[in-house]
């Protein structure tokens, strides 16, 4: 169903909030219907998606016959979108059986039935791992077989201007191109004799406010530490630190506000996550999560704010988030940056150049390549930096 349209549509299959649809219309592409279970999500989705039409619902109860009304005579260029993570962490089994990964196979029956140009999934760096590998040999092969051409490759966010430290696998297939390809490094990158730095928190900060002047999702108040101990703990943190070792709590902390632990009998004498953690406004930020207590403010003593933490994930400040605090941070920590999308999707449109100039739009199928072993594409595709000039 895809045609010769210069403006790419696409689909924005288990879409969240629409972090990624966001990033690629900001690349020049229209989102025409986005799909997610979560209720808030998708309100968010069509609350700052004006023209995409969206689904609330389980995706296996969407039929071929609603799907194709939904879209209506658009032709289909992309689909794209991220399968709950769950399957395929490094947490677990990594059974391919798994329930949750069989929503692969609904992005798959979409992918069957509008037959576009480009697919792209998004998922944890946890696909590429060694126990996962049937679950990617599985998804490698069946699309393969539709005639599509797919890579892989960990992109991590902070080298595409997003303020935050944030990688993702990132599957781009396309059945159009022999070569798939992924965007360049844009930041945190060497260019000639010039290092490109990559965005900080300090700089997000100050982009908080609307062409109006207005702050959106911006709750001070659910951002208050309520136990008093904690806040008296975090006044004695400086900025960019926490508590993560015995040394940080000696160097920060006296002794009556003590965490009251003995380092001693903790795995590896650490904390798998530092406990009040400060950002630090010249370096990028941590992965955002989904709840407001990981981090807390450079310099205030409270956590983020919905707002805060949507700025270092890229959204810009008139993205307006629905529901309550809770769903809101959920639907922000499981976003992909709009910065990260808004590269994969000037990616798309290259390649979707680069096909039209060789006339290869319409090209048969049997004319595309084999596809590569899968230990030569896993053996690649952490190499992140490698292109990074």
């Amino acid at each position: 169903m895809a045609s010769k349209s210069n403006t790419l549509n696409f689909i924005d299959v288990f879409s969240g909030a629409g972090g990624l649809s966001h990033g690629l219309e900001m690349a020049g592409m229209r989102c025409l219907l986005g799909i997610d279970a979560d209720k808030y999500a998708i309100q968010t989705f069509a609350k700052n998606h004006h023209h995409a039409k969206s689904y609330s619902g389980d995706i296996k109860k969407l039929t071929n016959k609603e799907l194709s009304l939904l879209v209506g005579d658009n032709p289909i260029h992309a689909i794209v979108g991220g399968p709950p993570c769950q399957g395929f962490s490094t947490v677990g089994p990594g059974n391919p059986e798994d329930d949750r990964n069989s929503l692969f196979l609904e992005f798959f029956r979409m992918v069957k039935l509008f037959r576009p140009y480009f697919i792209v999934i998004e998922n944890v760096t946890g696909l590429l791992a060694k126990k996962n590998e049937k679950t990617l040999k599985s998804i490698f092969d069946r699309f393969h077989k539709i005639g599509y051409n797919l890579n892989v490759q960990v992109m991590s966010a902070e080298n595409y201007g997003v303020p935050e430290k944030r990688r993702r696998t990132i599957i781009i297939g396309s059945r159009i191109n022999e070569t798939v390809l992924y965007p360049k490094p844009t930041h945190n990158v060497q260019v000639g004799n010039y290092f490109v730095a990559p965005m900080n928190v300090g700089e997000a900060l100050k982009k908080l406010k609307t062409a109006k002047g207005e702050i959106l999702n911006h709750d001070l108040e659910a951002a208050k530490i309520k136990s008093k101990i904690d806040l008296e703990r975090l006044k004695k943190i400086p900025e960019g630190k926490g508590i993560r070792y015995q040394k940080d709590e000696t160097a920060y902390l006296p002794k009556k506000l003590h965490l009251g632990i003995n380092w001693e009998t903790i795995r590896e004498g650490r904390f798998r996550q530092t406990k009040y953690q400060r950002l630090d406004r010249k370096q990028p930020s941590p992965t955002i999560m989904t709840h407001r207590h990981s981090y807390y403010h450079p310099t205030e003593n409270r956590y983020l704010t919905q707002r805060e933490a949507a700025a270092l994930q890229s959204f810009p400040a008139d993205f307006e988030f629905v529901g309550p605090v809770s769903a809101q941070w959920r639907q922000i920590g499981n976003a992909v940056p709009p910065g990260l999308g808004r590269a994969i999707g000037s990616t798309l449109v290259q390649m979707f150049k680069i096909a039209q100039k060789k006339g290869q739009l319409d090209a048969p199928l049997s004319l595309r390549p084999a596809k590569k072993h899968l230990d030569q594409i896993r053996g690649k595709a952490f190499h992140y930096k490698e292109n990074r000039t």
